[in-house]
């Protein structure tokens, strides 16, 4: 499917029936369509989207702006024909999930952030992970982690260094990732717009302030032994939030819809139950009817 707008045109995969939810991906869609649990398809009609200057879709990364990202996903949202939508991101692509509802508000029925960095210094959070980690893990998970980066070479690609990671990824310190990865459509400029030029200065309590005055509600679901996001991060942004719902998963990292897939679908399903009545109306809605 895609969709024209301002001078792109927004690639997007659409599997599952219910409520629209708009799944933001910076590698192509082909990534997240293959790690979130199938569970979720009788729930939420998923729609994977490449942003602009991502991916399928066409642009260019250096006109991407939260209004112009906003605009597009509007444009999404006319294309499939609803009134509302949901919106998902994960790790710093919530950024762009929260940024967008801010701007729909009366369009976004709900946001569902996994792994949220509550603020866009990512060298700061890289820090206080490695800090985390080095304090709570396991000898036998900090060995392993050791183990590979010596194995990298001095040319390691960002793909390569990720993998050498997997011990502050994942609850499995010796999980295979590359699989999950297959696939992947990577655009540096992307990458370089978002990390470079919308990150930095962005918070994420104020995104959450506007959305909570707004009455748009947002799920925060997190792994406990994510370390590139610690989970403490996630547990005080959500404290000082209250109308903000959190989930964490014991047995995950980064990805818990990789490694938890069916509580991690079944939180969702539970948090739509709860949140139908905040968005309900006159007309049917993303959250339900």
């Amino acid at each position: 499917m895609l969709v024209s707008t301002h001078e792109a045109e927004i690639h997007c995969v659409v599997r599952g029936d219910g409520p629209a939810c708009l799944v933001l991906s910076a590698i192509g869609t082909a990534p997240f369509e293959r790690q979130l649990p199938p569970e979720l398809d009788s729930r939420l009609r998923l729609v994977f989207v490449d942003p602009r200057g991502g991916g399928r879709s066409t642009g260019r990364a250096a006109d991407l702006d939260f209004d112009r990202l906003a605009a597009d996903l509007d444009a999404v949202r006319a294309a499939l024909g609803v009134d509302r939508i949901l919106l998902f991101g994960h790790s710093i692509l919530g950024m762009l999930a929260l940024e967008a509802a801010r701007r729909l508000a009366e369009r976004a029925a709900g946001v569902i952030v996994v792994g949220l960095p509550p603020h866009g210094d990512v060298t700061a959070i890289g820090a206080e992970g490695a800090r985390r980690f080095e304090a709570e893990a396991s000898e036998e998970r900090r060995a392993i982690l050791r183990e590979n980066l010596a194995r990298l070479p001095a040319d390691a690609t960002p793909a390569q260094a990720m993998y050498a990671q997997t011990p502050l990824r994942f609850f499995d310190p010796s999980f295979d990732a590359q699989p999950l990865f297959a696939g992947a459509e990577v655009r540096p400029e992307l990458f370089g717009r978002i990390l470079g030029e919308l990150a930095p200065g962005w918070n994420a309590g104020a995104a959450l302030d506007d959305l909570g005055a707004a009455g748009v509600p947002v799920l925060l679901l997190h792994g406990r032994h994510d370390y590139v996001v610690p989970v403490g991060l996630a547990e005080e942004l959500a404290a000082g939030h209250p109308a903000t719902a959190l989930e964490i998963f014991e047995k995950s990292g980064h990805q818990p819809f990789v490694e938890e897939p069916g509580p991690f679908a079944a939180a969702i399903g539970e948090w739509l139950d709860r949140e139908r009545p905040h968005a309900s109306g006159s007309e049917e809605t993303a959250l339900g009817v």
